[in-house]
């Protein structure tokens, strides 16, 4: 939804949440308009997950924690060495809520509510996460975390790792560990290779793209890594004192393996991280092919309230570059909305890239399917919410014993706890909604729905409830926004 254009004699008040891709890239099109936006990340440095800085006392070279995106991630970089002193950059600032036209952020115990004019939300993506019994044990780690504690870190999760999943990051990871010299016990890929082929049209929309991963592929061959595709995970050995201890899987052809390792690392493509939206009370909408739900938006990154804009693999899961285009169409967006001048022909430009770029998602979808049938496969005692511990079991009980009216997420959410961890549901919320579709027989799972988002979007000290504004002012912050566990409170579908 577009807002009236509307002149204002003081400079617009313009925040951008995110110094990723796309987060990056829009605050340098607000700042060659003439405008100091606000830059609020969580993180301590810039550059995203993907092309995450490592510490500054570390000296590994960009071709070694990049590969072959060292190129890209360097010009992000310098971009925003460009910008810092035409930011108000504020880095390691957790963005918390969204309400009555003010942006809640917290940093080193500090609060403040900031107001705005226009909010460009660039929250990135996590890990989306299927679980497989064994899941929860120590030594099971996502992709990005095995990522990160690469490049943050300089270290491998284990001493013989599997990969497991499907995606272009799978076998990015696994090659990062194998430049970095880690023992890779193997990588297993849920996908199977007929899906992999039929896709190939639309890959060659990006052929760089494509190319690169074939080169993963074939590295990871070379030095002798096992790499499957077509297999169906079975379980995670181990135990509660030792942890993990190997994967069992059946490939291809039905036989079952098994891998001895120390470490998995595992995911299916990315998940947007839409709280901030949410809180805003932007409309969603089900994507079929993914089977997620992502903010709906104009082909600019509008979203449906006035005033916000949506960028990046929060909204659209296209890759760093996509992401990078997104964070200007939106930001040339915001500008157009607020009376200042845009140049329609560069507009046309970054929305014909957009869509080549949406073509070379739609060919990923189908080369690497979110594997939904394994719900139903899922043993009664395999942990599905691993902050709560509770099992696909518990799930099912869930639906049988309270009937279809617990066959909706925010429902099951309340009878049976999933989801009311840590993480709210960022890393079993659709794994369960999958549990109890699969339960609910006949119940698509569209009409199961999506966890809806609370405030905090993450975890706040319980003494968070003053809230500082740029004006001043001390507020109260009514309670039940700041306790860890607020999302229990409600177990009608919010309006």
């Amino acid at each position: 939804m577009k807002p009236e254009s509307f002149c204002m004699t003081a400079p617009p008040r313009v925040i951008v949440v995110g110094a990723g891709p796309a987060g990056v890239r829009c605050a340098g099109e607000l700042v060659a308009a003439g405008l100091r936006p606000l830059l609020v990340d969580e993180g301590l440095r810039d550059g995203g997950q993907v092309y995450r800085r490592q510490p500054a006392n570390f000296t590994r070279s960009p071709a070694t924690l990049y590969g072959s995106e060292a190129g890209r991630a360097q010009a992000l970089h310098r971009a925003f060495e460009s910008l810092r002193d035409k930011v108000d950059y504020r880095p390691g600032t957790l963005a918390w809520n969204i309400s009555d036209g003010h942006l809640y952020l917290a940093r080193d115990g500090q609060n403040e509510a900031v107001p705005y004019d226009a909010l460009l939300v660039c929250s990135g993506a996590t890990d989306r996460l299927f679980p497989v019994k064994g899941w929860h044990m120590a030594g099971t780690f996502s992709l990005g975390a095995a990522q990160i504690a690469l490049k943050s870190q300089a270290c491998a999760i284990g001493s013989r790792v599997v990969f497991l999943g499907t995606g272009p990051l799978l076998y990015l990871v696994a090659m990062q560990y194998l430049k970095a010299g880690a023992n890779i016990a193997s990588v297993l890929d849920t996908s199977r290779l007929a899906h992999q082929l039929g896709a190939v049209p639309k890959l060659l929309a990006r052929p760089r793209l494509l190319l690169n991963g074939l080169r993963y592929i074939a590295a990871l061959r070379r030095a002798g890594v096992p790499v499957l595709s077509g297999v169906t995970p079975v379980e995670i050995a181990g135990t509660a004192d030792d942890g993990v201890h190997g994967i069992v899987i059946r490939d291809s052809r039905g036989r079952t393996r098994r891998f001895d390792c120390d470490a998995v690392s595992m995911g299916y493509h990315l998940r947007p991280e839409t709280q901030l939206a949410d809180l805003a009370r932007c409309a969603f909408r089900f994507d079929e092919a993914s089977r997620q739900w992502f903010p709906d938006i104009d082909q600019d990154g509008r979203a449906s309230v006035p005033g916000i804009y949506l960028a990046g693999d929060g909204v659209r899961l296209l890759g760093a570059d996509g992401a990078e285009n997104a964070g200007r169409l939106a930001a040339l967006a915001a500008m157009a909305d607020l009376g200042l001048p845009v140049d329609s022909a560069r507009l046309a430009g970054l929305r014909q890239a957009q869509q080549k770029m949406d073509r070379f998602r739609q060919g990923l979808l189908e080369a690497f399917p979110w594997p939904a049938q394994q719900a139903a496969a899922l043993p009664d005692d395999a942990i599905v919410c691993r902050c709560e511990s509770i099992s696909a079991g518990d799930l099912r009980r869930v639906v049988c014993e309270m009937g279809q009216g617990a066959a909706e997420a925010n429902r099951a959410k309340a009878f049976s706890r999933v989801g009311m961890g840590r993480c709210q549901g960022r890393f079993c919320g659709q794994a369960g909604a999958e549990v109890v579709a699969a339960a609910a027989a006949g119940v698509p799972l569209r009409e199961v729905g999506r966890l809806r988002g609370q405030a905090p979007v993450k975890p706040l000290p319980i003494s968070t409830t003053t809230i500082t504004t740029p004006g001043g002012e001390a507020r109260c912050t009514p309670c039940d926004t700041v306790l860890e566990h607020s999302n229990e409170q409600a177990i009608e579908a919010r309006p």
